[in-house]
């Protein structure tokens, strides 16, 4: 890097010292010198998470790439989670705890996809059927998405479930419905 020299000064201090300084400045540096660049558009429309420098990993893939289905899916071979037993529970309470867990998953793929399903389908459930929900509100949030939109496969558990046959009609949105997070009443 050259510096120029923009003016010279001279300060006196006391009686009889004088001190020369020289003020320098570096020449403006170009826009790419500036910041590096974290993510090139063609490495986000790849799904890719490496910089240009191909050292910088991103933190927070994009949901369906590669990385971000094998950083959040559950191995095969894990077992069910156990849902928390409820004794006493009646109809009506269950159907409004799915409504209220359906909404608060803590990703909002899930809980957009989770709470409409809900919202369209828990009115109409049977008791089976709102047991049988309330085991799949207990598995991780990613799996669920990635099972509604096909790009997993369920586990033998969930392979045959006429539920998640639904939800993944529901994920389709073959009408295109334009969809957004029901109201809390």
């Amino acid at each position: 890097m050259s510096l120029r020299v923009l003016s010279k000064a001279t300060t006196t201090f006391s009686r009889s010292v004088s001190v020369s300084r020289l003020v320098l400045r570096a020449p403006k540096p170009s826009a790419r010198q500036c910041r590096p660049r974290l993510f090139s558009a063609s490495s986000l429309a790849r799904g890719d998470s490496q910089s240009q420098q191909g050292d910088f990993k991103d933190p927070w893939p994009l949901p369906h790439s590669p990385n971000h289905m094998e950083k959040t899916t559950s191995p095969a071979d894990a077992p069910p989670p156990q849902p928390l037993p409820r004794p006493g529970e009646t109809i009506d309470v269950l159907r409004a705890r799915l409504v209220y867990q359906s909404r608060k998953r803590g990703t909002l793929e899930s809980d957009l996809l989770l709470s409409t399903f809900a919202s369209e389908r828990l009115g109409e459930m049977s008791e089976k059927e709102l047991k049988e929900f309330d085991r799949l509100m207990d598995e991780p949030d990613w799996d669920i998405y990635y099972w509604a939109t096909e790009k997993k496969a369920p586990p033998p558990r969930w392979e045959n479930s006429t539920l998640l046959d639904k939800l993944r009609e529901h994920a389709r949105n073959e009408g295109k419905v334009v969809r957004r997070m029901p109201d809390l009443l």
